[in-house]
């Protein structure tokens, strides 16, 4: 029998912040819970602090914030599931347009769109939640669990993000980030960072997604991103088939890709276990690689290239073993034969033509250290000549500075 709920009434004030607690599971229908949380969040005043408890709610509706200053918080993420499968109105699961925003501790699930979008905020903590969604791997399913963008000074940390139909944990245009001790699996892209400056993700599990850990630049967005960290991540057997929409970003990344750096300048890949992800475990590419080159052509002023790419004491193993893609998989077989694999990196070949020649600027290089090898696998020429030569790969850059979130997150 479906448990039902009664409204519990306000915690008292303390220090000038409020605290509301959402409805218990009893006596009441899901709607009327539904109601109420969407009452309370509307409400929101700064310093409230709205408490989800243990339960498994079915809602209809998209939920919105717009208040600053507000904390959700559940029982935990098997406690407290916020389950939106036959969701009638509304693309997301929450919507919140609001700074100092801390959410914890739940389940967001099945949604129709976005799980959990943070749009335009400032000191935004994501801690304990988990997005879903439950019938599988499915073009259909909402394209992102939990996406910040636009956003300043945020962390995501121990949570988790399942079945995405483009990216589990996304943060884009946004500055000042740190993305750690999550865990994605099942999604296209397990967590991408796009168009952003200054991230760290690291401490992070990524498996059984389409491509592990992505670092993107796109064009005609608001800024570009530069200065990102990837290192102590766990990036394994992310071989899943991509099923995300025709058209989008991600459906040109290979099934079989563990950390892919796309078009994006200053990027250290350090400490990292990475391994068993078939096309390769690590790619390194141009925006001339994915399936909008064609389309939209090059914007005025973006550089398409990566740049400042720091390779260096990851621990990589197996690998590159089945390409996905009919051309990666002949040149694999010209290369290695049939029964060989790609080493741990992949490069495209394309290269800024304002250095042909010239030596690129030391600062902009691709300096790899510590792996098996690495293909050129001559892009601009159709794959016609690629190489493994690693001299042009043999350098060393300066190391970026860790992100420090200021202020720190309270929890």
């Amino acid at each position: 029998m479906r448990k039902t709920l009664v409204t519990v009434a306000l915690a008292s004030a303390l220090a000038a912040c409020s605290s509301q607690q959402a409805p218990a599971p009893q006596n009441q229908t899901d709607a009327g819970f539904e109601a109420k949380l969407q009452e309370q969040l509307l409400d929101a005043k700064p310093g409230s602090v709205i408490d989800i408890p243990a339960g498994h709610y079915h809602l209809q509706r998209g939920l919105s914030l717009r208040t600053d200053g507000v904390t959700i918080k559940g029982a935990g993420k098997d406690q407290t599931v916020l389950s939106f499968k036959g969701q009638l109105v509304g693309p997301e699961g929450l919507l919140v347009n609001a700074n100092d925003f801390t959410i914890e501790n739940l389940t967001i699930e099945d949604t129709k769109g976005d799980a959990l979008k943070i749009n335009h905020g400032r000191n935004i903590t994501i801690h304990g939640v988990r997005t879903q969604w439950t019938d599988g791997s499915q073009t259909g399913n909402g394209p992102y669990g939990i996406y910040p963008v636009k956003t300043q000074n945020v962390l995501i940390e121990d949570s988790e993000a399942i079945g995405a139909s483009d990216s589990g944990i996304y943060v884009g245009q946004s500055t000042n980030v740190i993305v750690r001790n999550n865990h994605v699996e099942r999604n296209v892209a397990g967590i991408e960072v796009e168009n952003t400056v200054d991230a760290d993700v690291y401490g992070n599990t990524a498996t059984d997604n389409s491509g592990g850990i992505l670092v993107f630049n796109m064009p005609d967005l608001l800024m570009e991103g530069h200065g990102t960290r990837v290192f102590k991540n766990h990036v394994i057997a992310n071989n899943h088939d991509n099923f995300a929409a025709n058209g989008s970003a991600v459906a040109s990344v290979p099934a079989g890709s563990g950390v892919v750096v796309n078009s994006n300048p200053k990027v250290e890949i350090f400490d990292n276990d990475i391994a068993d992800n078939k096309t390769a475990n690590i790619i390194i590419s141009s925006f001339y690689s994915t399936n909008y080159a064609s389309k939209t052509g090059v914007a005025a002023g973006y550089d398409p290239y990566p740049k400042g790419i720091f390779v260096y004491g990851n621990r990589l193993k197996g690998g590159g073993d089945s390409p996905s893609g009919l051309d990666f998989k002949t040149l694999k077989v010209a290369l290695f034969g049939i029964n060989g694999h790609f080493p741990d990196v992949l490069w495209d070949g394309y290269s800024d033509p304002k250095f042909t020649d010239k030596a690129l600027p030391p600062q902009d290089r691709i300096c790899i250290q510590d792996v098996s090898g690495v293909v050129n696998a001559d892009g601009p020429d159709g794959y016609k000549h690629p190489s493994t030569d690693m001299r042009p790969f043999q350098c060393t850059l300066a190391k970026l500075p860790a992100v420090v979130l200021s202020p720190e997150p309270k929890l």
